[in-house]
């Protein structure tokens, strides 16, 4: 199943609350998309295709070696030392860890709902953050089922903060396909340290 149908509120409508002595909202850390309704992840519109080609890359990128990486994949893997890949892994969720003044993602959708649909952008930009999506608009027909689009993050937050939540969601009218966004802003001066 698909997080991008998933609800940020219960069965019951009311928020969600993480478990535990502090019962505070649930932020996206604690509940990921939401709460997952099978009868829209049936039929989700949107899907975020991931190959084992970008796991392999996610996992060298957090430092496994070439070894382990080969004991958990059964192939021959060479983890050469690369930039930061964690951030484009084409998943619906996005997250950035250390932001200081500009970063960009890239992500792929593929439309399995209706063939001539058009996907138009919601942003809730996290708090301190501007966001910027191009392209805004994504218009699926017969020869175009798989679109590209990236994501811009600029920091409007001169200190280090916390983690800020959003999220981007693309729509047709009929299906919400949401992902979750997570950024902390880095000071530059905190980020030489």
């Amino acid at each position: 199943m698909t997080q991008t149908a998933a609800s940020q509120t219960g069965t019951d409508g009311i928020k969600i609350f993480e478990e535990g002595s502090s019962r505070k909202e649930a932020d996206p850390f604690d509940i990921g998309g939401g709460h997952v309704n099978p009868e829209k992840a049936v039929y989700p519109g949107l899907v975020y295709d991931t190959n084992t080609k970008e796991y392999i890359q996610f996992l060298c990128s957090m430092g496994y070696s070439s070894s382990s990486v080969t004991r958990l994949t059964n192939a021959t893997i060479n983890c050469m030392k690369k930039a930061n890949t964690r951030p484009n892994s084409n998943l619906p969720s996005i997250t950035i860890p250390n932001l200081k003044t500009r970063a960009k993602v890239a992500r792929k959708v593929t439309n399995v709902g209706n063939v001539n649909s058009v996907y138009k952008a919601i942003v809730q930009a996290p708090f301190g953050i501007n966001m910027r999506v191009e392209p805004t608009t994504l218009s699926f027909n017969m020869n175009n089922k798989i679109l590209s689009y990236e994501v811009t993050f600029f920091s409007t937050q001169k200190v280090q903060g916390g983690y800020r939540f959003g999220s981007l969601t693309r729509t047709d009218g009929e299906h919400f396909v949401r992902s979750p966004i997570s950024v902390r802003a880095m000071d530059q001066a905190y980020a030489d340290v």
